[in-house]
């Protein structure tokens, strides 16, 4: 869902205190480069808080992958329609009960239960075809959340229709980072910053700064240099667009973001950067106002307690800005 072009970071070394050093370490995890910068008062200590990070991506990659036909999220939705409520780990509850509340919240704009229709488009933007409107009545028959029940106290799910399929690609990645800060936190690292593929969660500032500098790429050109800075910290960002991940046809271009109540890829081109208390709530709402499109995306946001917005759409060539009253100004 997010790609580097939508957001990118940059921030000089700051003249750091002598007891805290800058580190910085990536490596592949869920299928995208994941970026961790943080400052500790040593080698060992910044490498045993970023191993215990990544190793968190690497265990929800082994939950929530929809890639993967033995994480917990596929063996799952491999028991669609068998009329029964199958435990899950505190994780996927987790992830589902706030996917769910947010595809209540949009009457299904933000809908964890598309992953029919994901996979079709998928194939569709491999084979640079559309699909046909009968396959994509065919997904959009067993699509939709009002069919996944979970039970929060006993922790189970059952899903309803026989071929369901959970996709959490517009969640996940907000999740994991939240949880990799975590990680650091215990290693007694708070200054730190970690970037899931565009998906940016933020601890306490570098030392001697207001916060972690981030840029926010243009619309019109997926490697164009950020056209605004925020400053940030203790939050998460994340920005939802097609920069990348598109399919083109006939001069016409479909999205990867799909429209659950239509079962085709939005075909309006916009940027959508969501600032929130953590990453699973920007991550999910930047996605949510992206199909829900402007209006009713700033009411959305504006009924949120503790989140902003930055909605960039095109008229014609041209870019038109709309934020919401307390997304940051920025530089």
């Amino acid at each position: 869902m997010i790609t580097w072009a939508c957001i990118a970071l940059l921030m000089a070394d700051p003249a750091a205190p002598e007891a805290l050093q800058r580190y910085e370490f990536q490596r592949i995890r869920m299928g995208i480069p994941v970026k961790i910068t943080l400052y500790a008062t040593d080698d060992p200590t910044a490498k045993q808080a970023s191993d215990s990070a990544f190793a968190r991506f690497k265990q929800l990659d082994r939950i929530l992958s929809d890639y993967d036909p033995d994480s917990e999220l596929m063996q799952l939705c491999a028991k669609a329609g068998d009329g029964r409520s199958h435990p899950v780990s505190g994780d996927l509850k987790a992830v589902l009960a706030h996917s769910l509340e947010l595809s209540r919240r949009t009457g299904g704009a933000f809908d964890v239960a598309v992953g029919p229709l994901v996979k079709l488009w998928r194939k569709a933007r491999r084979k640079k075809q559309l699909p046909t409107a009968k396959a994509v009545a065919a997904a959009r028959g067993v699509s939709g959340y009002q069919f996944v029940q979970l039970d929060s106290k006993r922790s189970t799910v059952c899903l309803e229709k026989p071929g369901m399929q959970l996709d959490l690609g517009g969640i996940a990645k907000g999740y994991a980072a939240d949880q990799a800060l975590a990680e650091l936190r215990k290693h007694s690292v708070s200054r730190a910053l970690i970037d899931a593929g565009g998906d940016i969660v933020v601890g306490e500032p570098p030392p001697g700064r207001a916060g972690w500098r981030i840029g926010i790429a243009p619309l019109e050109k997926r490697d164009g240099a950020p056209s605004r800075f925020v400053t940030l910290k203790n939050c998460g960002i994340a920005t939802s667009g097609d920069a990348w991940q598109y399919l083109e046809i006939d001069g016409r271009r479909y999205s990867h973001i799909i429209d659950p109540k239509t079962g085709y890829g939005l075909t309006e081109r916009s940027s959508v950067t969501v600032i929130a208390r953590d990453g699973i709530t920007s991550d999910a709402l930047a996605s949510a106002v992206s199909v829900l499109g402007v209006k009713r995306g700033l009411k959305l946001i504006e009924e949120t307690p503790g989140v902003s917005v930055l909605i960039v759409t095109l008229k014609g060539d041209q870019p038109v800005v709309r934020r919401s009253a307390d997304f940051p100004a920025g530089e």
